[in-house]
């Protein structure tokens, strides 16, 4: 009760605590196959493919009739109906740096035309596939991969260059950027020491081993001089690392981390006299996140991204001097940036609210900021025109599955509807908009956010079964104000539940991302425990809010991949709190996610051979033969992500100890993310049923 009353008088504090809920709205006759089949109840989303040659057009995937299968849409900026277009009629192309010209390849060999793709002229034809031609900062030069090497022309003279002639067995080279005009930064992967993990496929004729190579690898840079031909290696091992030079030439940086994301370097080389220095530097117990580095377009001004002040922040560094200033500052979160120009910036942050986006123009010259956006909505997927001078992105608010919306930048306005995509028939139905909450936890520090759905005809002097919805990924942001497209059938069977009497509660707990690095990184070492303390501490909010009307007796957990990982973790961490699991194409042995996806949990656990303890405390597996709560087990058996291995591991830990409480359904012909929406259909139809069975 301390716990409850304090959570309580938190929330009053903070303005949080609304009044009594109300009757609520849901969406009648809202049935499985709505959810499920096609056409699709919210319509398909539309997804950026990239603007045309002369910045005055978009293309993008859509389907006009709410089916899975898109097809290629233009449209014009300036305002006009989407057209098909013939996927033959499109060619991918990039647009030289003075916007004159475009490159793109065709039948394997190389060619380049004016920007309104007349004076088109092969310039690389060979018996082989010349593939990424990338240009030079004077769009003079493009530099293109052969086999494996890397090769320079000239597109205003004769001139061809081979840069690179590795061994007939080494792993191919590739093009990571230009430093000026006669420097290249190259690329080399390899895998060689990579592990072959298998996902068996049973279908066919005949089964497929289904292998799959699996590994960090290793990584060198090097620097080619086109001058001298001379090639230097910058650094080379099993790193995460990334590499940028500047326009000038006289600059190339390496953003370089450790394959453990534990520590991070950004190291200059400066070319004019050999040199090498570090110019910003961080570390962390946890994993590093965010992190980017981008040169301005012109200038030897570097912009870094980075969380070193506890929150994702640009910093600029001027390499002519080695100063490193922190650009902006405060307990919120840069989610994206881009220059605009060499004394501009463009970003979006969440100071306005975590569960908001905004996008905004800072000036480097005064210090300036104008905001762009006014109205209380989330954004994200930037694409920013290669002249800079649109911002193409999606936005959503609540109950309003995203479309595509666009700024102007030199004519800074009211934000700009391009896409039209949502069937009117989606707005038939009365969809019940989530409440949005943020509370404060049990440590009286940790802030979390949480969303909240009522059950029709809500009373608060009954009590109503809950369904807790665990998002996947962990480090994934869920809870905001919008319509989540990682998660909109989950959504729409949220809403479904709300019919049959559940209380429906989300909650982004710790490892969650847009929060800042502590709280994601508070689950290091121990993957579940605080994620279950975060859920039930918003279970113990909303019961206090509603003065008591949630059956805590009966709490059902869900969730796919991470969140099936935390249905079976809180079931047997908390077995008190939660009283049925349904489990996803969940993890149940970390362990096997190491092999499978080191960079992933490598990060958050360590070595399984050094630190065992971490990943037998946060694998459901470990606590199997104790399970005192049903379970349901759903996983494809083809899943090359999550293996259906962990489902088997952990169905057959429960057999061998004579626990008969549980159900499961493998689903042969899916992998991680299911594609038939039948599948879809008969997992959730047997999750809903395993909650109508144990929770009433």
């Amino acid at each position: 009760m301390r716990l409850l009353s304090y959570l309580f008088v938190s929330a009053l504090m903070s303005g949080l605590l609304f009044t009594p809920v109300q009757s609520q709205d849901v969406p009648e006759n809202l049935t499985f196959e709505q959810i499920f089949h096609e056409p699709v109840l919210p319509g398909i989303r539309p997804s950026f493919r990239s603007f045309n040659a002369t910045q005055d057009s978009l293309y993008f995937s859509w389907n006009d009739s709410s089916y899975f299968d898109t097809d290629l849409y233009k449209m014009a900026l300036s305002g006009s109906d989407p057209e098909p277009v013939d996927d033959d009629d499109y060619t991918s192309f990039t647009r030289s740096p003075n916007g004159r010209l475009i490159s793109y390849t065709k039948d394997g060999n190389i060619y380049v035309a004016n920007s309104d793709w007349s004076n088109e002229r092969r310039i690389i034809a060979s018996q082989e596939n010349d593939i990424t031609p990338v240009w030079s900062p004077n769009s003079r030069k493009l530099a293109f991969v052969r086999s494996g090497d890397v090769w320079v022309t000239d597109v205003t003279r004769p001139e061809l260059i081979q840069v690179t002639k590795r061994a007939s067995d080494a792993p191919g080279i590739f093009i990571q950027d230009w430093s000026g005009n006669n420097r290249l930064i190259l690329r080399q992967t390899d895998n060689s020491d990579a592990r072959t993990i298998y996902f068996p496929e049973y279908v066919d004729e005949f089964v497929e081993p289904g292998g799959s190579q699996r590994g960090i690898p290793s990584v060198a840079f090097y620097s080619a001089d086109l001058s001298t031909m001379d090639i230097d290696t910058l650094s080379s091992g099993v790193q995460r690392s990334s590499a940028a030079g500047s326009f000038s030439g006289n600059f190339s940086v390496k953003d370089s981390s450790d394959a453990a994301l534990k520590h991070r370097k950004v190291i200059v080389y400066d070319h004019r006299n050999e040199s090498r220095s570090v110019i910003f530097e961080e570390e962390t117990d946890g994993w590093l996140s965010g992190t980017s580095i981008s040169f301005a377009p012109r200038t030897d001004r570097l912009m870094i991204r980075s969380e070193q002040s506890g929150w994702n922040h640009i910093y600029i560094a001027n390499l002519a001097t080695g100063a490193v200033e922190q650009l902006t500052e405060g307990d919120f979160e840069i989610t994206w940036a881009n220059w605009l120009d060499d004394q501009t910036i463009i970003y979006a942050n969440n100071e306005a609210d975590y569960g908001e986006r905004h996008i905004f123009i800072h000036n480097l010259r005064d210090g300036s900021v104008e905001q762009l956006t006014s109205d209380e909505a989330y954004r994200y997927q930037f694409r920013l025109s290669d002249d800079n001078t649109k911002l193409v992105y999606a936005k959503t608010y609540f109950n309003e599955p995203y479309d595509l919306y666009m700024i102007d930048l030199e004519n800074p306005g009211e934000e700009i509807q391009l896409t039209q995509s949502v069937p009117d028939s989606f707005y038939d139905y009365n969809w019940q908009q989530e409440e949005y909450v943020r509370f404060t936890g049990r440590d009286g520090e940790t802030e979390l956010s949480m969303s909240v759905l009522y059950p029709k005809n809500f009373d608060t002097n009954r009590q109503y079964p809950m369904v807790v919805f665990a998002h996947g990924a962990g480090s994934l942001q869920n809870v905001y104000k919008g319509w989540s497209n990682n998660y909109w059938r989950e959504y729409m069977f949220h809403q479904y539940l709300l019919n049959q009497g559940y209380v429906v509660v989300e909650v982004d707990f710790r490892h969650s991302t847009g929060y800042g690095r502590k709280f994601r990184e508070d689950v290091t070492d121990w993957m579940g425990k605080y994620e279950v303390e975060d859920i039930v501490d918003g279970l113990d909010w909303v019961q206090e809010k509603t003065n008591g009307a949630l059956d805590l007796d009966n709490v059902g957990i869900y969730g796919g991949s991470y969140g099936g990982f935390m249905a079976l973790y809180a079931v047997s961490d908390a077995p008190d709190r939660f009283h049925a699991a349904a489990a996803l194409r969940k993890v149940s042995n970390w362990r096997n996610y190491y092999y499978a996806n080191p960079w992933y949990t490598l990060p958050r656990l360590g070595d399984p051979e050094e630190v065992p303890e971490h990943y037998d405390r946060s694998s459901p597996l470990t606590y199997a033969p104790d399970l005192e709560r049903p379970v349901i087990l759903l996983h494809g058996l083809i899943d090359d992500n999550v293996g259906a291995q962990d489902a088997f591991q952990y169905a057959d830990e429960l057999i061998q100890n004579g626990n008969t409480n549980f159900e499961m359904m493998i689903y042969p012909s899916e992998r991680h993310g299911f594609t038939s929406p039948n599948s879809w259909h008969d997992e959730y139809l047997r999750i809903f049923e395993f909650f109508e069975k144990h929770l009433k």
